[in-house]
């Protein structure tokens, strides 16, 4: 019985052993990927929520200038006609 025990608690070792290598496989997996990603996206030319918000309010403001700017011309127009 003893020998059974000792081959059980060898298999049970075996598998806990497998068990980390597998985990520590995945980890590494993992961390390749994401790095390969995060090169992948700092050769772009994405912009960040900051930047983009920053120029859309921009825009938006350009398009209010723009709009009271047409409204000045088109009084002008009808008070010189």
């Amino acid at each position: 019985m003893q020998t059974r025990n000792k081959v059980l608690d060898d298999i049970s070792q075996l598998m806990t052993n497998a068990m980390g290598v597998a985990q520590g496989a995945k980890t590494e997996a993992e961390t390749a990927m994401k790095s390969m990603i995060d090169r992948w996206l700092a050769d772009r030319d994405f912009v960040t929520r900051e930047e983009f918000d920053a120029v859309r309010a921009m825009a938006q403001k350009a398009r209010e200038e723009n709009e009271a700017l047409k409204a000045r011309l088109d009084a002008l127009d009808k008070s010189g006609k």
